[in-house]
């Protein structure tokens, strides 16, 4: 194993620790306390941790062997052993800040008046969390296993089995809080979702051009020159016209948008210009894996 390769694995490994360090410390710190809710089997042991007082890293732990299991059988070694790690560590994490709890050594933040600071605390909190957890390939078991073993067995749409169990587990939790605590978890989880988006995608966003111009040789050559990023030059044929053209792309970052506008237009003021939104961008001049 080259250094490089121990090197990533020592990163995965770094960043499925803090994810799921950040999650339980979100569920103790904010989600419990006030009675909200979560989705997934995390949230099945929160709500059973309201109803019977069960601790919420032991029902997690029982609840997802069983099916990291199957998972195991159906999906294979390779695809579930950041599951089980993710699993064990989210456990882990859990139960320490359950103790950090109990013994006084972390009091909570509870309110019984500004919910909306909650959760905005709590889904920014989760999403960070989970964000890691997926950004190193990792998940915290549960439904994200169920949804695959669907996905493969049926076809399903991962996404609609995932927002059906969730909206199942949301709908039971009604039977022991409030409807409006339960309204409160649901802006919670939409900005755990954004911020997790955010993690695993946006906080590498850059913009791509596919430019059709004048002389796009001249115009490769002038954007190579003035932002000091690789253009290609693409063969096209224009549908009406049948002619033969060139179409310029290039990708620059967000602080460079402005600039190559100004350049291609300095350059063809008819330039046809399309700018599309790119996500975790790899290689020279923006993010080495």
């Amino acid at each position: 194993m080259n250094h490089s390769r121990i090197w990533n694995e020592v990163k995965t490994w770094c960043l499925l620790a803090a994810g799921t360090a950040l999650y339980a410390f979100g569920l103790q710190y904010f989600i419990i306390p006030n009675m909200l809710m979560e989705g997934g089997v995390t949230g099945v042991a929160v709500l059973l941790n309201y109803a019977l007082d069960l601790p919420v890293w032991l029902t997690s732990l029982v609840i997802n062997l069983p099916l990291f299991a199957l998972g195991w059988r159906q999906l294979g070694k390779n695809a579930m052993v950041y599951t089980l790690a993710g699993t064990l560590m989210l456990s882990l994490f859990l139960w320490i800040a359950e103790r950090l709890v109990d013994n006084g050594w972390m009091a909570p933040f509870r309110t019984d008046q500004d919910f909306i600071l909650v959760v905005l605390y709590a889904g920014v909190t989760l999403g960070i969390g989970l964000g890691l957890v997926f950004r190193a390939g990792g998940t915290t078991g549960g439904v994200d296993i169920i949804a695959r073993i669907l996905h493969r067995l049926r076809g399903w749409s991962m996404g609609q089995i995932i927002l059906t169990l969730d909206v199942l587990i949301l709908g039971l939790s009604l039977l022991f809080i409030p409807k409006e605590k339960v309204l409160y978890t649901l802006v919670s989880v939409f900005i755990a979702s954004k911020i997790i988006d955010y993690i695993q995608e946006g906080a590498y966003a850059a913009k791509a051009f596919t430019i059709l111009c004048q002389e796009p040789e001249k115009l490769a050559k002038h954007i190579t020159n003035e932002l000091d990023r690789g253009v290609t030059l693409m063969p096209a044929v224009g549908a009406y016209s049948g002619d033969n053209k060139m179409v310029v792309y290039c990708v620059v970052s967000r602080f460079e948008i402005g600039k190559l506008k100004s350049l291609v237009r300095q350059h063809d003021r008819r330039a046809f210009i399309v700018i599309s939104e790119v996500h975790d961008v790899l290689g020279e001049g923006f993010r080495e894996e």
